[in-house]
């Protein structure tokens, strides 16, 4: 079995290396902290990040990058906001002669450059002179339930298709079955953007608005979801898979997706420097939403629940009159994309 490098020791990467260290794979977990290493060394659990699960004796953790830079694969599973700079220095780290086989879990773009994340890798390959093989794994997958054990499905997409193959079956397991796919950008881009629409979804069930918003609200984010992805060259039919409406649905009705959180909290009359602010995890939809709708600007894109997200998230807009301008649109074919 490959060595696997998993950059990122918050909720998910940490879920990552447990997954990929029980299915018996040798697996470096990397964590910017050197203190937060000492501390996963000494109490076998990342009581920060993934409480309640066992790391497994064969885990090895490491602050340094080097550590990682002898294995076969390496995922980056790091919030947007850092993504580039961990690229970097850890490409600055991979051997030259070999190709650096690079996995993003990340769910997000940069919100300055709106640059997707396998974007973000191959111009960090240029500026280090190393050559990348990219994919992403994407899908309804909560950190925690995967760490457990709990059956899983994801997509992994890459332009290479003998990459996007290899690497579905060294990942999969009896617990993580994986479909590939060659849609980068409508992964990249579903993952994205399901992120905003999920804390419209917690808005909607903090203000008690019943199953008719949130079935509407799901249903119309997944049309504007596929608006974008397809104005990038993604494809339609992604956006009905795993990728698209799968991590749609799973991330605006589950209890422990943080993004629906920080939309109940914003309901219950916390402001967004209170919610963000009392929690280490990061919630991406909330700088993604500034991203995404720039994104779709730039291709003259219609995302009205979006674009309500930025004016509540970062303008200050209530989310009930928020509601009441996206009930008063005017009236269209459903069927319009």
């Amino acid at each position: 079995m490959k060595s696997i490098g998993v950059l990122g020791a918050g909720a998910f990467g940490t879920s990552l290396a447990v997954h990929a260290s029980t299915a018996g794979h040798h697996v470096v977990l990397w964590a910017r902290r050197g203190e937060l290493v000492e501390e996963l060394q000494a109490s076998r659990e990342n009581a920060e990040y993934l409480p309640g699960v066992e790391l497994p004796a064969s885990l090895r953790l490491s602050a340094a990058l080097d550590d990682v830079a002898q294995c076969d694969i390496v995922v980056l599973a790091v919030p947007s906001h850092g993504f580039r700079e961990t690229a970097r220095a850890y490409l600055a780290q991979h051997p030259a002669q070999r190709p650096a086989v690079l996995v993003s879990a990340t769910k997000g773009v940069e919100v300055d450059s709106q640059a997707r994340m396998s974007q973000v890798c191959f111009e960090e390959g240029i500026a280090t002179d190393r050559e990348v093989r990219f994919a992403v794994l994407s899908g309804p997958s909560f950190a925690a339930e995967l760490a457990r054990g709990m059956a899983t499905a994801a997509v992994l997409a890459s332009q290479d298709a003998s990459l996007a193959t290899d690497l579905q079956e060294e990942l999969a397991s009896a617990t993580l079955r994986l479909y590939s796919s060659s849609d980068v950008v409508g992964v990249e881009l579903a993952g994205t953007s399901k992120n905003v629409i999920a804390i419209a979804a917690g808005m909607v069930a903090g203000l008690g608005l019943g199953h008719n918003t949130l079935a509407a609200l799901i249903t119309r984010g997944l049309h504007e979801i596929t608006r974008l992805a397809v104005a990038y060259g993604g494809q339609p039919r992604t956006m009905a898979g795993l990728a698209g409406l799968g991590d749609l649905v799973l991330t605006c009705t589950g209890g422990l997706s943080r993004n629906r959180q920080v939309g109940l909290s914003l309901a219950e009359g916390q402001s967004v420097e209170e919610v963000v602010g009392e929690t280490h995890h990061v919630a991406e939809g909330v700088k993604n939403s500034l991203a995404v709708s720039r994104l779709a600007r730039r291709r003259g894109v219609e995302m009205p629940i979006t674009e309500q997200m930025v004016k509540i998230l970062h303008e200050g807009k209530s989310p009930r009159r928020a509601l009441a301008d996206l009930m008063g649109r005017e009236l269209k074919a459903e069927a319009e994309l």
